[in-house]
């Protein structure tokens, strides 16, 4: 057998006449010895699990497999193992090194988010890792993804309203240069909604579909969904009761009797406040004001 070569096989996307394609690339070992190459290029088909996809043979340091969206589609993990054997005989072969396992896809940084309502807003980054082919005219040089969240409640089983709020209902990711695994990115923003009510932790999701696409590769693809766990945060309560009796935030009491409409609350770091209208709802013997109205904005 022939020692160890470092190969180092390495998987990246290419455009091939405008195709995507994922090329094999490895070192070219000197030797005295004419070398020809096997590549086996495999998938990830479940966990722990590989499944073969093609075998080449070859002279160069380098082998390609082409994206078709039935034997290798979006989604997938790939990888290449490459031998080194004498052209002579097959006897004569190095020990097979296998690349890292590139996933092909849409993938979103970071892969899950935990976040409080406390009001900040949180970047998640959106990139495809494979270039976008452009079918004939220049402004189809894109991927739109639509966006939509769903909360999935306390136990992640119970659906309810959205408690989270993003940014944009889509993104765009225009064509660019591959470069560090992305060949497109957009960036978009996620907040936490303060929902005032102390109802405890909550499990949501952000999904992307692609939108408006014809090509088969792109079609039948939807990225994996974004986990954001809503961390729950104490808010603070305030009152104006019965004829009205009033309670602050802090805790001080006082009474209003008079009659006209007020401003309840007013929040000093965002554009939120409560007025409440109050009229007479006492007898002869005593002046007695009531709430009948609230309005927030």
């Amino acid at each position: 057998k022939l020692t160890s070569l470092a190969l180092q096989p390495v998987v990246t996307p290419e455009l091939v006449q405008g195709r995507v394609h994922l090329k094999c690339t490895f070192s070219r070992p000197s030797s005295k010895v004419p070398l020809q190459y096997m590549v086996v290029w495999s998938r990830l088909s479940t966990p722990g699990k590989k499944e073969q996809i093609q075998r080449d043979t070859t002279l160069q340091s380098f082998s390609y497999v082409e994206m078709n969206g039935v034997n290798l589609k979006l989604g997938d993990t790939v990888f290449c193992i490459v031998t080194a054997f004498t052209r002579d005989t097959l006897e004569q072969q190095s020990l097979p090194e296998e690349s890292k396992g590139f996933y092909a896809g849409i993938k979103f940084l970071p892969e899950s988010l935990q976040i409080a309502e406390d009001g900040k807003e949180h970047v998640l980054t959106v990139l495809s890792t494979v270039p976008i082919a452009c079918p004939g005219h220049i402004d189809s040089c894109k991927i739109t993804l639509q966006l939509s969240t769903e909360d999935l409640g306390k136990n992640s089983q119970l659906l309810g309203p959205p408690n989270i709020a993003l940014s944009a209902c889509q993104v765009d990711l225009l064509r660019a240069p591959c470069s560090e695994s992305s060949c497109a990115a957009a960036a978009l923003t996620v907040t936490a909604v303060t929902d005032f009510a102390q109802d405890g932790n909550h499990i949501s999701r952000i999904r992307a579909e692609p939108v408006g696409w014809r090509d088969l590769l792109w079609r039948a693809y939807t990225p994996k969904d974004v986990k954001v766990t809503v961390r729950d945060l104490p808010t603070g309560n305030c009152y104006s009761f019965t004829d009205p009796h009033i309670i602050t935030f802090d805790g001080w009491r006082y009474d209003n009797y008079k009659i006209g409409t007020f401003l309840l609350c007013r929040s000093m770091s965002r554009a939120f406040e409560v007025h409440v209208r109050q009229w007479d709802c006492g007898g002869h013997r005593s002046a007695t004001a009531c709430n009948c109205g609230v309005a927030a904005r």
